[in-house]
C-alpha cells in the first residue's frame, strides 16, 4: 500500500493538546520541564565526557553506560523541546512529517534503551560470575557488537512501525490528546482501519519487553546464585553494590512501561497515560545519569578529578592573564 496522497496534498497537521486542560499551570510546567531538560543534557553529556576522558573508566561497563547516556540524551531531545514549545505558544500544531519523525526517533531510542539495559545486565553477569575471564570475554569486538545490536534493532523496529503509519490516511480534526506523537494516538486519529498497525505495534512491543526482561531476569538469577555462594561478606556486598545502580534503572524504566500497559481503557486514563509517558520520555533520561553518578564511587572520583583539573586550569589562566 502506498502513502495516502491526502497526507501530502493537504499538508496534514496534528494538534498536540499537551497539558492544555490546565492553563494556569503552563508557565510553571514549562519551568519544571526546562529544568529537567537542562539537568538531562548536562548529566548525560557530562557522563559521556567523563567516561571518555577518564582512563580508569575505560572498561566495558562504562562503555555501555556512555551509550546509555547517549540514548537518553537523544530520547529527551526528541521529545522535550516540542513539549516546552507547546507550553508557551498558542499554536500547538505539528506537521504530519514532523509528528511521524518524532515518533520514529523516540521509538528507536526507546527500543535501543530497552536492550541497552539488557546488554548491561549481561555485562554484570560476566563480571560477577566469571571475573577472571571478564576482560577476555568482554573483548572490544564483542562490546562493539553488543552496543550495535540495540541501535540496529531499534532502527528496524521503528522503521517497520513508521512505514505502516505512512500508509494511513487522515481526515477531519487531527487532535492528539498528548504532548508527544506516540504510535497509539497517531493511529487513533486516522480514518484508516487501525487493525494492522495496532497488531504490529502490540507484537513488537510485547516481543521487545518480554525478550529484554527474560535476558535481564536470567542474568540476575545467575548473579544472585553466584553472590549467595560467595564465602566473603565483603565480596557479596561489593557484588551487590555494582548491580544496585543498574537494578534501580531497570526497575524505574520497565516498571513505568509495564504500568502503562496496565492502564484501563477509559476516558479518565488519558491523564495517567500522559503522566506515564512524561515519566519515561522526560524524567527517566534525567534520572539515569544521577543514579549512576550518585551510587558509583569511580564516577564520583572521576568527576571530582575533572572538576579539580578545571579549577586549576581556570586559576592558572587567570593568573597568566593578570601577568
Amino acid at each position: 500500500m502506498l502513502l495516502a496522497e491526502g497526507n501530502w496534498s493537504t499538508g496534514a497537521t496534528f494538534t498536540l493538546l499537551g497539558f492544555s486542560e490546565y492553563p494556569h499551570l503552563q508557565i510553571p510546567l514549562f519551568l519544571v520541564f526546562l529544568t529537567i531538560y537542562t539537568v538531562t543534557v548536562v548529566g548525560n553529556l557530562g557522563m559521556i565526557m567523563t567516561i571518555r576522558v577518564s582512563p580508569q573508566l575505560h572498561t566495558p561497563m562504562y562503555f555501555f553506560l556512555s551509550h546509555l547516556s547517549l540514548v537518553d540524551f537523544c530520547y529527551s531531545t526528541t521529545v522535550t523541546p516540542k513539549l516546552l514549545e507547546i507550553l508557551v505558544v498558542e499554536d500547538r500544531t505539528i506537521s504530519f512529517i514532523g509528528c511521524v519523525m518524532q515518533f520514529f526517533l523516540a521509538c528507536a531510542c526507546a527500543v535501543a534503551e530497552t536492550f541497552m539495559l539488557a546488554v548491561m545486565a549481561y555485562d554484570r553477569f560476566v563480571a560477577i560470575c566469571d571475573p577472571l575471564l571478564y576482560m577476555v570475554v568482554m573483548s572490544p569486538k564483542l562490546c562493539t557488537s553488543l552496543v550495535a545490536g540495540p541501535y540496529i534493532w531499534g532502527l528496524v523496529s521503528s522503521l517497520t512501525l513508521t512505514y505502516f503509519l505512512l500508509t494511513l490516511s487522515f481526515c477531519g480534526s487531527n487532535i492528539i490528546n498528548n504532548f508527544v506523537c506516540e504510535h497509539s494516538v497517531i493511529v487513533s486519529v486516522s480514518c484508516s482501519d487501525p487493525y494492522i498497525n495496532q497488531m504490529l505495534c502490540f507484537i513488537i512491543a510485547i516481543f521487545n519487553e518480554v525478550s529484554s526482561l527474560v535476558i535481564i531476569l536470567t542474568t540476575y538469577i545467575f548473579i544472585f546464585v553466584t553472590v549467595i555462594k560467595m564465602s566473603s561478606a565483603g565480596g557479596r556486598q561489593k557484588a551487590f553494590s555494582t548491580c544496585a545502580s543498574h537494578l534501580t534503572a531497570i526497575t524505574i524504566f520497565h516498571g513505568t512501561i509495564l504500568f502503562l500497559y496496565c492502564v484501563p481503557n477509559s476516558q479518565n486514563s488519558w491523564l495517567i497515560v500522559k503522566v506515564g509517558s512524561l515519566f519515561y520520555t522526560v524524567v527517566i533520561p534525567m534520572l539515569n545519569p544521577l543514579i549512576y553518578s550518585l551510587r558509583n564511587k569511580d564516577v564520583k572520583e572521576s568527576v571530582r578529578k575533572l572538576m579539580n583539573r578545571s579549577i586549576r586550569f581556570c586559576q592558572s589562566f587567570l593568573f597568566a592573564k593578570e601577568i
